[in-house]
């Protein structure tokens, strides 16, 4: 990880966007507040909007007001975080137009001008990604041209492609013009507390870590659920659908941080070699397999959604059975279940051990009733619990199952970081931990791209609006 630098400036392209209001201009004034910015910072906003920086800096005001993330938002304080601020006019795609960028960040860093560390931030359709890399190489601006000791650095949001060999072009383009330890591509689901402490609710408790394999796991189920539709997103949608929304990214990262074996070191490196490691021994999907591995549905309503084809085929909700084909997790069935328009919102992982050899307590079927588990709460809740039976008081000998709860609120009186907190500032000092390599992208890419293929034109599973999805589903469970 690098130093705090002495200087920094972010330039944010789609300063107008939704991500950009909600996410990036409170995290950066509350990291600023927080005194957690170098004293010398810019953010620099790039949209098609002709505004003036008056106007901008009066505009993210009005977001501020309208998206801060908790904190009371000071007078003084903010008026001294919108002097930091400054607008570019652009149309991405004009290659000439990033003359004006390279020249504005000349003006608003006039003592060091291009020596400035410069992050760049791409809350930016995906399919903009390689013009926007492209052009900058092209104006000077690109991460290897850099010199007199200022660093360029580039975030990328998700999705990173659209399939395998989008995803192998949009890494070429940007590795073309920044080098892997400048390239940040994100997933907010990596900054999260509770996913954060996975690895170490794994790996720092005795009582947990010998029993984390095939010999007492008897399988894992993550749940990403949302108990709304696509609201405004149908144009993307209709590109997208849940498997690359969802599951080629925050699931697929979710079963590798459970799956893991412990790095060598806490290196970036280290840790995601062993995430990476885990994507590659998924086991392939064939015609065969897929029957009884993956399901598909739709919510019923979404073809009448704004901007969604009256015909569409496209899935918003996803079940599949993965294994991994390792010494660790052999036979262990990871049940991946993700949705939109489901009976609850809720990201969870759980744990099920396998029974006791022999059980005294009741017929062996029932000790499912009781198995014990480890359930990871990432939201709403952010919680850890443990379940196992216990004997119900009376006479008779009747087990129930029980709960122990860890929750983080209560457990700890410091007000944590959010995601885009957390990451802006790994970004900012080089810490990549929490950032998708790019082997990583094309081995999930991989992943996804055989799930498609071989669930080619099946039609997607109508189910009612918050339910628990497809009544096929429960399928892959067998």
């Amino acid at each position: 990880m690098q130093e705090k630098p002495d200087n920094f400036t972010a330039v944010i392209f789609g300063a107008s966007s939704d991500l950009a209001a909600r996410k990036l201009y409170p995290s950066l004034y509350e990291l600023a507040d927080w005194g957690h910015l170098p004293l010398d910072y810019r953010i620099l906003g790039v949209g098609r909007a002709a505004l003036s920086h008056e106007e901008f800096r009066s505009q993210v005001q009005e977001k501020l007001l309208t998206f801060s993330l908790g904190t009371v938002l000071d007078e003084a304080r903010l008026k001294a975080f919108c002097s930091r601020l400054f607008y570019v006019k652009l149309d991405f795609s004009d290659s000439e137009g990033y003359k004006d960028l390279y020249n504005e960040l000349m003006a608003v860093t006039p003592d060091t001008g291009l020596c400035e560390h410069i992050l760049f931030y791409l809350a930016t359709p995906p399919d903009l990604a390689p013009v926007i890399v492209r052009n900058l190489d092209a104006g000077g601006l690109g991460g290897k041209k850099e010199s007199c000791g200022g660093w360029r650095k580039i975030i990328v949001e998700k999705p990173y492609g659209r399939n395998l060999e989008t995803a192998r072009e949009l890494n070429a383009v940007i590795g073309a013009v920044f080098s892997e330890d400048r390239i940040f591509r994100i997933d907010h689901y990596l900054g999260k507390e509770p996913v954060q402490n996975i690895m170490v609710f794994r790996f720092s408790n005795g009582i947990f870590e010998p029993l984390w394999t095939r010999n007492y796991i008897a399988n894992v189920e993550i749940t990403i659920a949302e108990d709304f539709g696509i609201r405004d997103r149908g144009a993307f949608y209709e590109k997208a659908g849940l498997l690359r929304d969802i599951l080629q990214n925050h699931a697929l990262q979710l079963l590798a941080a459970v799956a893991m074996e412990p790095p060598v070191d806490l290196s970036a490196d280290s840790v995601r070699d062993e995430k990476d490691k885990v994507l590659r021994s998924i086991r392939p999907f064939t015609v065969d397999t897929a029957e009884e591995s993956v399901v598909l549905g739709q919510y019923e309503g979404y073809r009448a959604e704004k901007n969604v084809a009256p015909d569409s085929t496209v899935e918003t909700f996803a079940a599949v059975k993965f294994y991994i084909d390792n010494w660790r997790w052999k036979e262990v069935p990871f049940f991946v279940k993700a949705g939109k328009n489901l009976s609850e919102t809720v990201t969870r992982i759980v744990i099920t051990f396998k029974c006791p050899p022999q059980n005294y307590f009741g017929p062996a079927e029932s000790c499912s009733y009781t198995a014990n588990q480890v359930i990871l709460s990432i939201q709403p809740e952010e919680t850890i619990a443990l379940r196992f039976g216990a004997k119900r008081p009376g006479e008779a000998v009747i087990t129930d199952p029980v709960y122990m709860k860890f929750d983080y609120k209560t457990s700890f009186t410091e007000a944590g970081m959010t995601p885009y907190h957390r990451l802006l500032l790994d970004a900012i000092f080089g810490d990549q931990m929490n950032f998708i390599r790019q082997d990583s992208v094309e081995h999930s890419w991989a992943i996804v791209d055989a799930i498609r293929e071989v669930v080619n034109g099946t039609q997607p599973e109508l189910y009612p609006i918050h339910s628990h999805g497809p009544e096929s589903a429960v399928r892959i469970y067998s």
